[in-house]
């Protein structure tokens, strides 16, 4: 589903720990790390949309988190023209997106990479709250930064932190190592 613009619509999500740190997890074969996000379906609301990718990429339940805030309208970023698929119709340039703000609830053994059939990821850990707006690649750069913006004040009051400003990002900065779990397809 592509809207006139070429855009794809989609969901974010930024799932927050206790301590106010985030889930980042690794593109399943790939270096790209990133928040869980997926199409939306036309017969899908975001809020639908976000609970059905939340169990797909993390395998966990609405009842193992709480939706704390969702973004408002459609945040967009466009693809890199390598990216853009010229022969398909309509063709899609980027995403438009509604990014959710999700506290988990139960205990994080709750996680689980290899929850579906086509697993995203491969490893995932908790980082600072700034860390991936600074580490997406690039053309996702300013959607994470305008979610987190976003999310900032609430996290600060909920988790009784101060996040600051996002930091600037450092080229060639890699993600820590030592994951915190880890899944592989065989």
């Amino acid at each position: 589903m592509i809207d006139i613009d070429g855009y794809r619509p989609n969901v974010g999500i930024v799932l927050l720990n206790a301590d106010g740190r985030l889930f980042w997890a690794r593109r399943i074969n790939r270096d790209g790390w990133q928040f869980p996000q997926g199409g939306m379906r036309s017969d899908e609301t975001p809020l639908e949309a976000m609970y059905r990718e939340l169990e797909e990429e993390t395998g966990l339940a609405p009842e193992h988190v709480e939706v704390v805030a969702s973004t408002r309208g459609w945040l967009r970023y466009k693809l890199p023209q390598r990216y853009v698929r010229q022969h398909q119709r309509p063709t899609c340039i980027g995403q438009k997106q509604v990014w959710f703000l999700l506290k988990l609830v139960s205990d994080e053994a709750s996680l689980r990479l290899d929850a579906c059939d086509k697993p995203e990821f491969d490893i995932w850990r908790w980082v600072d709250f700034w860390y991936p707006a600074a580490h997406v690649v690039n053309f996702k750069r300013q959607v994470y930064e305008r979610a987190l913006r976003h999310f900032a004040p609430l996290v600060e009051g909920m988790c009784r932190i101060e996040l600051g400003n996002a930091p600037p990002r450092e080229d060639g900065d890699v993600p820590p190592d030592e994951p915190r779990h880890g899944w592989r397809a065989a």
